[in-house]
Order: structure tokens, then sequence, then C-alpha cells
């Protein structure tokens, strides 16, 4: 797993081979085949680890939407991009090594509970606005994950993969996450509460 990890920071998720990653961790070219069917079936392990501590990072930040469901939106997204930040190999086996959810009950369950921590913070928006103006939540949940995985993907990445900014990835995050609310009739969600 950490000759896995190591190889995608160097290489990216498609970047190495099976062999490599057994010579990398100082074992037989036969070795993995004890614990893994194939390279990828490796990295969907990968995906699996880092979408479990994906989801227990959102959780954390979200804290139920305490104090109040703005200031704890706005960790949300922050914590999004700390974990691109902070475990870019994690995130590129996650996101860019081209894993299938489908085929691993596990791997969906660990990518729908990070989603779904998501999910509840805009649950827990939309609350705050007057029925009639309501949003469906998954469309909202949805926009809102596109926009912080897109700025995460280029702009807050912790590998030679990010951009640079004339701003912190954080208040590109904030901005754009804003400007979206207001569209939406929420004009400060941290002060509506």
């Amino acid at each position: 797993m950490r000759a896995a990890l190591e190889l995608i920071a160097q290489k990216g998720p498609s970047g190495f081979t099976f062999a490599e990653a057994a010579r990398w961790a100082g074992v037989s070219a036969a070795a993995p085949y004890r614990h893994f069917r194939d390279r990828d079936e490796l990295i969907a392990d990968v995906a699996l680890r880092g979408y479990d501590q994906f989801a227990n990072a959102l959780s954390h930040a979200w804290a139920e939407g305490r104090p109040d469901p703005g200031s704890a939106f706005e960790r949300l997204g922050k914590a999004y991009l700390n974990f691109a930040r902070n475990e870019p190999s994690y995130y590129s086996a996650m996101f860019e090594a081209g894993v299938s959810l489908d085929p691993s009950a596990e791997l969906r369950a660990a990518s729908d509970r990070a989603f779904g921590v998501l999910r509840s913070a805009v649950e827990a928006l939309i609350a705050i606005m007057p029925p009639q103006a309501r949003p469906p939540a998954l469309m909202m949940a949805l926009h809102i994950w596109t926009l912080s995985h897109g700025i995460a993907s280029l702009f807050a990445r912790g590998d030679a993969g990010r951009r640079t900014l004339p701003m912190s990835p954080e208040e590109l995050l904030e901005a754009a996450v804003l400007i979206y609310l207001r569209g939406l009739g929420i004009e400060h969600p941290a002060k509506k509460t």
C-alpha cells in the first residue's frame, strides 16, 4: 500500500506497473498477488482507503452543522481542499485513476458516505431557505461538489499538477460558493441561522 501511494505520488495512478510496486516494496513480483488480483485492484484498494479518510475528514469538518450550518459548510469546503492538498495520492486514486465504483459494494459505500456528508450539509442549508425557493438537494449537492472538486483538482493539489492562482484556493471556493448561494437567495448562510 505504501509503495502504491508513493508511486502514485511520483508517476500518477497509471504510471507504474504491479511489478514495479512489488520492487518498490522490496518483495517478489509474485507477492502482491497474494493480496490483489492485479494493479487495478491495488489502486481500487488505495481509493477505498482514500474515500474512508475523505469521508472522515468531511464528517469531522461538518460536525453535524455545529455551531450553525453556514460556518460548518465553510469548514466542509476547506476540508475538501485540504484533503486534495495533503493526500494527493489518495485523491488521485479516488478521482483520476478511472476506478469504477460498480464492481465493489465496499468502494461504492465509501464513496457514497463521503458524498453523503456533502448532501447532508446541503440539506441543512436548504432548510434555512423559504420553502418555495428550495432547490432539489441532490442537484445543489452536485453543483457544490463540482465547484469544490474543480478547484481542488486544479488549484489545491499537493502534487505537481497544481496550477497557480493570484488568491488561495480557499478564497476562490468561498467566492464561488457565495455567488452560487446568492443566486439561490441565500445571502450568507452563517448569518441566516
